[in-house]
């Protein structure tokens, strides 16, 4: 069930939706200062092997658990976070 609401803000944006999820409510808000969303693309990939100690990994699924997070998703992240660290 979609919830139609027009409420303004100062903000010159205004809430165009509340849907209804999992007992709580999400805002899709539209307006002149929101960014036109833009469909991702999905960048070229490779398949790599690496062999991760048995501590990492269960550290990695630890930390994701519950969470909408893939193990390549946490790895893929970390790795990146890594690289910028690098180059500062």
């Amino acid at each position: 069930k979609v919830i139609i609401q027009n409420m303004h803000c100062n903000c010159n944006a205004y809430f165009a939706a509340v849907f209804p999820y999992n007992k709580s409510n999400t805002i899709v808000l539209r307006g002149n200062n929101m960014a036109k969303f833009k469909i991702p693309s999905i960048p070229p990939t490779v398949n790599k092997t690496i062999r991760f100690p048995n501590d990492v990994v269960e550290g990695v699924e630890k930390a994701i658990q519950g969470r909408d997070c893939t193990f390549s998703a946490f790895v893929i992240a970390a790795v990146k976070n890594a690289l910028n660290d690098i180059e500062e």
